[in-house]
């Protein structure tokens, strides 16, 4: 057992490094442009340490350098209520303590989250969480840390395809999860709502709508639940049938048949 778990680790340690690597690269690019857009060097560490929101870091810098810093906060936290839901589904794995609940919702990520729902419930999720977590705080403030350093010399991430980095990872970690037939109803209908609002909506805001997907498992278990009201034995109308009893006349008729085998 404790090989499995040693195994267990290894991989989820090895599958982290590949997208803490391009979490580096990417939180070098937020560093740099947080410093070529005028915000000291310590306030773009100070964030990274203690806000750690990821693309919500580039929009609030974007907003703050053109002067709507309140504009930054709200729609921080707007991107940033998705973390709800995660909330709600690893509230059982961060611990018992509340410095651990703490700790864990600073460092709770699309990626640690997907990390430690792709295994089972217990003991191997939440060390999971706990190292995927862990690791990938430390590779975004190591990034931030070296754009800072660097300047403005590393620019857009877009440029060498980094961006797409954090979607691919996400999508192989969930492809597991999607062998259940609920699940992958819920994610269909939530990528297609995201997909018909992203141009009707403000950036952030399709990603929240794809929430209300959750209800579609709720519908259809309704759907079931009014099916399976209809009494056992009911014949649908016009069978000749009533609470699963033949007309009388029928049951007459019958009786005569009988009558006439027996007297043969």
């Amino acid at each position: 057992m404790r090989t499995a778990y040693r195994t267990g680790d290894r991989g989820v340690l090895r599958d982290v490094a590949a997208i803490g690597a391009a979490m580096v690269a990417v939180g070098a690019s937020f560093g740099a442009v947080a410093v070529a857009a005028g915000l000291p060097a310590w306030a773009a560490l100070a964030m990274s340490v203690f806000l750690y929101a990821g693309g919500a870091q580039f929009m609030a810098v974007g907003l703050v350098a053109a002067g709507s810093p309140l504009a930054a906060v709200l729609a921080g936290l707007l991107l940033n209520a998705r973390h709800l839901p995660f909330g709600l589904a690893l509230g059982g794995t961060l611990g018992q303590r509340r410095w651990q609940r703490l700790l864990g919702s600073h460092l709770m990520t699309d990626e640690a989250t997907a990390f430690a729902l792709a295994r089972p419930a217990g003991p191997g999720r939440r060390r999971a969480f706990w190292l995927a977590g862990t690791l990938l705080f430390l590779a975004w403030n190591a990034g931030t840390l070296l754009g800072v350093l660097a300047g403005g010399a590393v620019g857009d991430p877009g440029a060498l395809g980094l961006d797409a980095a954090f979607p691919a990872g996400l999508a192989a970690l969930l492809l597991p999860s999607l062998r259940d037939r609920d699940t992958r109803r819920v994610a269909l209908a939530g990528a297609g709502l995201a997909v018909l609002a992203t141009p009707l909506l403000p950036a952030g805001m399709p990603v929240l709508l794809a929430l209300a997907a959750v209800v579609v498992p709720a519908l259809r278990g309704r759907r079931a639940a009014g099916a399976d009201s209809v009494p056992d034995g009911t014949a649908p109308a016009g069978s000749g049938k009533k609470d699963g009893v033949a007309p009388s006349g029928a049951d007459d008729a019958g009786q005569v048949v009988r009558a006439g085998e027996a007297s043969c």
